[in-house]
């Protein structure tokens, strides 16, 4: 019997809050509510707090609070290429030495489909850490690849080259080595000096969507596991022009109608997956899996608007210890946190909790919504019942097939997560410890009574704090610290332990 196709469209930055079928009232996300109505929408799902853990995270099956699993290396090296530093050569040496200390017999997440006979696909932002190499994206499975190789490159959407299977592709009109990377706040100036610089002609969306096509074609007659990183919507802001479907939306300025706009281009990519199955007569056989990697970031700054993740609207710090971000106190819009507190970086649920939506033919009722708490390394785990793989007992996901076959599910003892200054866990039943590394700090809260992590009851419950706080620490090896993602950087000892107090160990992060 062939095996399913799988597709995994992995959003960047995407809070849950953005569409509408987890409540966006702006403008209307119409392909991704369509896999929600036909399929299976989760209401507990969780990622990490950032970008590369959470890649890293689904490629091995594993969280990202463990000691010395993966080291990230650093990102910009590939800017390199049209500056006049290294070489090709010498930057694959680089990264080649500074990766996941695998075992042996170490399993990734195309691994487990290219067990079942699928060929594999990757297609978009980097799959790994913040840089990569072919020898990488190799040992991680892929049978093909197309885009970046460099994290910071995918903060412009216009490169002047991409990677396909290791050749370098130029891309003829983008002419910046920052990819034509724009301004992170909205003011004349910046809109003005954007405009001017020019050297942008080739939006990166619409090359993936091109090769995404190419992929799917190409492999009609054969089972294919298709994983799609996209950019979108990770600001700054850029986007050729504003969509149709925000053009008309009231009570937006040009600013906050260009970042929707970047959330609707992704929106388009699922519609032209789904059309393009629809049209080979692979709908049925495809299962499709839609998520983000981290929760939300507000990158539509704007005086007067959105003051960021950093102030509130009054110019007060937020320092996610005594005072967290919420969607009222920074003037977002969008409230792309869905009204949980925190955003992305930190393991407030704003941070975590991310969208995860899965068609799967023949599965549960469509457009049923489960409350199960899965997490972003359990994936591996689902794939491999999916396909009929044997998975090794070292993986720390569980699956959730069964819950996509609309069937009983035993839930995971805890899923955990890291985050800026310090890790997190949450129970099945609601119950989350966190754990504030600068000052040495448990919280303890109950989210069905208390969604946005308002009131801090360590000290009414002394005896759930200490079993939480010891599996908390169980999963972070034995030191909290391990649940910080800096923790990973693969410069993290002179970062990490640089300075005497935590001001200096847990600088403010730059986006």
């Amino acid at each position: 019997m062939r095996p399913p196709n799988v597709i995994y469209i992995y959003a960047d930055d995407l809070g849950r809050g953005l569409l509408s079928c987890y409540g966006q009232r702006h403008f209307r996300t119409p392909h991704i509510d369509r896999l929600a109505a036909e399929g299976l929408r989760f209401t507990q799902a969780y990622g990490c707090a950032v970008c590369a853990p959470a890649r890293a995270s689904l490629l091995t099956g594993y969280h990202d609070c463990h000691a010395g699993t993966w080291s990230f290396s650093k990102a910009g090296i590939y800017q390199e290429l049209s500056t006049g530093g290294r070489s090709v050569e010498e930057i694959r040496e680089l990264i080649n030495t500074t990766g996941f200390r695998e075992r042996p017999d170490e399993v990734f997440l195309a691994d487990v489909a290219k067990a079942a006979g699928l060929v594999t696909g990757q297609v978009g932002k980097l799959e790994w850490g913040f840089s990569t190499t072919p020898e990488r994206l190799a040992r991680h499975g892929w049978d093909y690849h197309f885009g970046y190789y460099d994290h910071l490159r995918c903060h412009g959407f216009y490169p002047p080259f991409l990677w396909e299977n290791g050749v370098r592709v130029d891309v003829p009109g983008n002419a910046h080595a920052d990819c034509g990377r724009t301004y992170g706040e909205e003011t004349p100036e910046n809109r003005e000096k954007s405009e001017r610089r020019g050297g942008r002609a080739v939006y990166s969306q619409d090359l993936f969507n091109r090769k995404i096509e190419a992929f799917i074609r190409a492999h009609a007659d054969r089972p294919f596991f298709l994983y799609h990183p996209s950019q979108l919507p990770h600001g700054p802001i850029a986007v050729p022009e504003v969509h149709p479907g925000v053009r008309d939306a009231g009570g937006l300025t040009l600013w906050e109608k260009e970042y929707a706009s970047m959330v609707l281009r992704l929106d388009d990519t699922v519609g032209l997956i789904y059309r393009l199955l629809e049209d080979l007569n692979l709908l049925d056989d495809t299962v499709i899996l839609f998520a983000s990697d981290n929760g939300h970031e507000p990158y539509y700054i704007e005086e007067g608007r959105c003051s960021g993740g950093w102030r509130t609207l009054d110019g007060r710090r937020i320092d996610y210890i005594d005072l967290n971000y919420t969607a009222e106190l920074v003037g977002d819009v969008f409230n792309g946190t869905d009204g949980m507190s925190g955003k992305k970086l930190y393991s407030l649920e704003g941070g975590a909790r991310i969208p995860f939506i899965v068609r799967c033919p023949g599965g549960a009722q469509p457009g049923a919504v489960s409350d199960h708490v899965l997490a972003n390394y359990d994936t591996m785990a689902t794939l491999a019942e999916l396909l009929g793989v044997q998975l090794p007992a070292w993986k720390d996901g569980v699956s959730y097939l069964p819950v996509l076959q609309g069937r009983e599910q035993p839930q995971h003892d805890h899923v955990v997560f890291a985050g800026h200054n310090g890790p997190a866990l949450v129970t099945p039943d609601g119950w989350k410890v966190r754990y504030l590394v600068p000052v040495r700090r448990f919280q303890l809260f109950h989210l069905p009574d208390d969604y946005r992590e308002e009131r801090n009851l360590a000290a009414e419950e002394p005896a759930r704090l200490r079993a939480m706080a010891a599996r908390l620490v169980g999963a972070c090896d034995g030191n909290l610290h391990h649940g910080t993602w800096q923790h990973h950087k693969a410069v993290r000892v002179d970062e990490y332990l640089a300075g005497s107090g935590p001001e200096e160990a847990f600088p403010k992060p730059v986006r």
